[in-house]
């Protein structure tokens, strides 16, 4: 077959040739095929078992679901509050309080941690695979059974929701924080070394002004996030406007715990309005 040079226009007779010439280019071996097959084919028993086992198929349940749904939002509308908005606000603003603040001490704590955690920064391979599984084992809990541990060891409050909030957090923004570091351009970092820096001046004039920005929209993401996750705290006994809508939700006060769900969304809302200003200001300045 002549070279393709130019403008010159492939043939039938060229593109047979080349698949002749090129099979395994133009179609995957015979066992590559069947390994797709096979995984293909688990995959999809896997869903319809998943399906059959939790009750998808059972047409008469979900029928009868979404009857008591639609009763429940009958219920739901108008949303009032009956002379209780002070205290749901307060509420409010107590689970903004736990979020903020569980937030806050879990991003300052996963600053060293991340930085500890990345390979270009600590290439030790022991010390940072400890770290590694002990952030896995932080983050591996979920926030809510945190809550109800810390619930028995200080007892029922926010304290107990901020606990839960930073701990878990700690694992994630720390892990978060590791993968931002070590995907940071090297060039300045090596300029820095190069005039004779030293490692925590490569750390604060190479590193950090790189990842702030990546650092500051990750805290940003799980104050929102630790918002709705503060709320179902509340529900263990952490306060804040979880217990509120728990309590409604308890006696079937169908109206009141719509206007507490509107109320979150708005907060969430406007969380996320602001925490979107901020990340623009910090990414234009830096």
């Amino acid at each position: 077959m002549p070279p393709l040079t130019g403008a010159m226009t492939l043939t039938l007779q060229d593109i047979t040739a080349t698949q002749q010439a090129y099979p395994h280019v133009f179609m995957r071996p015979l066992w590559q095929r069947l390994q797709m097959s096979v995984l293909w084919a688990v995959l999809g028993l896997a869903v319809l078992g998943s399906l059959w086992r939790t009750g998808f198929f059972d047409v008469a349940m979900i029928l009868n679901g979404l009857g008591k749904i639609g009763r429940v939002l009958h219920f739901m509308l108008p949303p009032a509050h009956h002379g209780w908005l002070g205290e749901f606000c307060y509420a409010m603003l107590e689970t903004l309080a736990m979020a903020l603040i569980g937030t806050l001490c879990a991003a300052i704590v996963a600053v060293p941690l991340g930085y500890l955690g990345a390979k270009n920064m600590l290439p030790q391979w022991l010390f940072h695979f400890g770290l590694r599984r002990f952030l896995d084992g932080l983050r591996g809990v979920d926030t809510l059974i945190w809550a109800l541990m810390f619930v028995h060891v200080v007892g029922l409050g926010p304290f107990a929701g901020i606990l839960a909030i930073a701990v878990s957090d700690i694992g994630t923004l720390a892990k978060l924080y590791a993968e931002a570091v070590e995907n940071v351009d090297a060039r300045p970092l090596d300029g820095i070394r190069a005039v004779g820096g030293n490692w925590l001046q490569v750390v604060r004039f190479g590193v950090f002004p790189q990842v702030l920005p990546i650092m500051l929209s990750h805290v940003l993401y799980y104050f929102e996030s630790n918002t709705r996750s503060a709320t179902i705290l509340g529900v263990v006994g952490a306060g804040g406007i979880g217990l509120q809508l728990a309590d409604r939700i308890r006696v079937n006060n169908w109206d009141e715990a719509s206007f507490i769900i509107l109320l979150i969304l708005c907060t969430v809302v406007l969380i996320d309005t602001v925490s979107k200003t901020i990340r623009l200001r910090v990414i234009q300045s830096a």
